[in-house]
């Protein structure tokens, strides 16, 4: 019966650490930013900065974890931050500037020069 009761100890801190639907939260914003990459629909520096929002957001995440507990307080920063990493995926994929392709004419007119 100790024994049972020493199992569920580290099961119940592994849980309170646990944080699988903000995980999923940041699988669903990478996959947006790569599709944005991949479609065109955002420039090289507003990959860069999106990707520094999400690094910026484990890092939290990672310090959250560290004491083996993710706080209530900590759970709602993390969702507020994610919220506003959804809201700035979203806008830089729709404000109209587009990665340019490989060897294209800046100035948009057709030919190298």
């Amino acid at each position: 019966m100790l024994a049972l009761a020493a199992h569920a100890q580290p099961a119940t801190a592994a849980s309170a650490a646990a944080t699988p639907g903000i995980d999923q939260r940041e699988t669903n914003q990478f996959a947006r930013i790569q599709q944005g990459v991949a479609s065109g629909q955002l420039t090289r520096r507003e990959t860069r900065r999106l990707e520094r929002e999400q690094a910026a957001i484990a890092r939290t995440e990672d310090r959250a974890k560290a004491d083996g507990v993710v706080t209530r307080s900590e759970r709602r920063r993390l969702h507020t931050m994610q919220d506003a990493a959804s809201r700035d995926i979203y806008r830089q994929k729709h404000d109209r500037q587009q990665r340019r392709a490989p060897g294209a004419n800046p100035n948009g007119a057709p030919g190298g020069s």
